[in-house]
């Protein structure tokens, strides 16, 4: 089985008024962790108990554990698992990864709510980094606003050239991952209309969304070589595609998920990202040519996903006309069952899948407090309703933490480095 493991973001915000919160630098000081590439900081060794007698923990990783790091703004952390092998141990490092936020972040008055936007409005603070401080300036409004939180999962495999074979055959079924986690109804006060507003926001990049088959490796670095040698982008960790080769890993990254209210449905996605990219891998070696969809069309399935999720028709992969949103996210699972079944994991994707289909995703839960504790009729959510929506998702996000407070906010330290250049940093 490929391993696998998963990048979460996670909003650090006050405990009452749902307001995000710049602590990023004290929290991560607090606990003295590592600062600097994500890949490294999930690589930082540290001994851990439960791991010792585990069966699921792969020899190679045994020991390691998860990191946190830095993110855009300092409203958000990032938290990264090591490589796992089972479904078991990847929700584990997930809640384990939670754990570690939100202690650090008890430590200060705040908490951790899994939101891949904030419903309550508040000014955000870009993260006091040279390579930030130049997208700030570059790109104006859509870096300064770009407070979103997203769940971003790598799959093992064996050399980019398979990596890019995986690419040109799951582009077309990505949308229906978008619907399945999408969690920011809300955005910054407002009701976005949108499931996954954090889709729209951050399309706003130049380079994000879908590509076209690339067809091979040579093919893949050079359209990522054309990209930056426009200028417009600073690097290749501009690269944003809805999926792409990671930098720093011998791994595929797709990365059109909202972050997951809960941890359960987080480690869902994982595993249907993981049998995707082991069936495109299958249907590679048995000659099966990646769909030649255009790239026009897959846009128009990831607005419709960002726009409805669940709550009316998506666009069907095969044909990409309008189908009923439980019909094309089983179909999903139906095409993914050779794969799932063969690994253990169908039962626990099929259960997974109803279960969200029954309840709702993050964003039909965050509706749903609003609708409760607005006290307007306009069809727009009160401050105070949203700030409801803030408190539940921090119980959701960590269920076992103790009872947050609905009444009066607990002092925090708000550290921001706003003058970094005059600091010398």
């Amino acid at each position: 089985m490929r391993t696998f493991g998963v990048e979460e973001e996670l909003l650090i915000v006050d405990p009452a008024s749902g307001e995000p919160l710049a602590l990023a630098d004290a929290l991560l000081a607090g606990i003295g962790a590592a600062d600097g590439d994500p890949a490294e900081a999930a690589d930082a060794a540290a001994q851990d108990p439960q791991d010792l007698e585990d069966p699921d923990v792969d020899e190679a990783h045994r020991g390691l554990r998860t990191g946190l790091s830095h993110e855009l703004k300092l409203e958000q952390i990032e938290t990264q698992t090591r490589p796992c092998r089972s479904h078991a141990e990847l929700l584990r490092q997930i809640r384990r990864g939670r754990t570690m936020a939100s202690d650090a972040a008890r430590s200060l008055g705040a908490r951790i709510a899994a939101l891949a936007t904030s419903p309550v409005d508040s000014a955000t603070h870009t993260t006091p980094n040279p390579r930030y401080a130049v997208m700030q300036e570059r790109f104006g409004i859509t870096a300064h606003e770009q407070l979103t939180c997203g769940f971003h999962v790598h799959t093992s495999i064996a050399s980019p050239e398979e990596g890019v074979l995986v690419l040109d055959r799951i582009r077309d079924k990505l949308a229906v991952l978008t619907a399945i986690s999408a969690n920011s109804p809300y955005w910054r006060g407002l009701a976005t209309g949108f499931e996954s507003y954090r889709t729209q926001a951050w399309n706003r990049w130049p380079s994000s969304g879908p590509s076209a088959v690339f067809g091979s490796l040579a093919s893949y670095r050079r359209v990522v070589r054309r990209l930056i040698d426009t200028g417009v982008l600073l690097d290749e960790g501009m690269i944003y595609f809805d999926a792409r080769l990671s930098r720093n890993n011998p791994t595929v990254e797709v990365r059109v998920a909202d972050v997951c209210l809960r941890s359960e449905d987080a480690a869902l996605i994982a595993v249907l990202v993981r049998a995707l990219v082991e069936t495109a891998v299958r249907e590679s070696q048995a000659g099966v040519e990646p769909s030649s969809v255009p790239t026009a069309l897959l846009r128009m399935a990831s607005w419709q996903a960002s726009n409805f999720a669940l709550r009316n028709d998506l666009l069907d992969f095969g044909t990409f006309r309008p189908a009923p949103a439980a019909d094309v996210v089983w179909s999903l699972v139906e095409y993914l069952e050779p794969v799932l079944a063969e690994q253990g994991e169908l039962d626990l994707a099929q259960t997974g899948i109803a279960g969200i289909l029954q309840r709702g995703n993050g964003a039909t839960e965050q509706r749903r407090i609003a609708d409760e504790r607005s006290e307007n009729d306009s069809g727009s959510p009160d401050p105070a309703a949203l700030a409801a929506v803030v408190r539940h998702a921090v119980r959701e996000t960590m269920p076992e933490a103790a009872p947050v407070p609905d009444t009066k906010s607990l002092p925090v330290l708000t550290w921001v480095r706003q003058d970094w250049r005059g600091a010398g940093i």
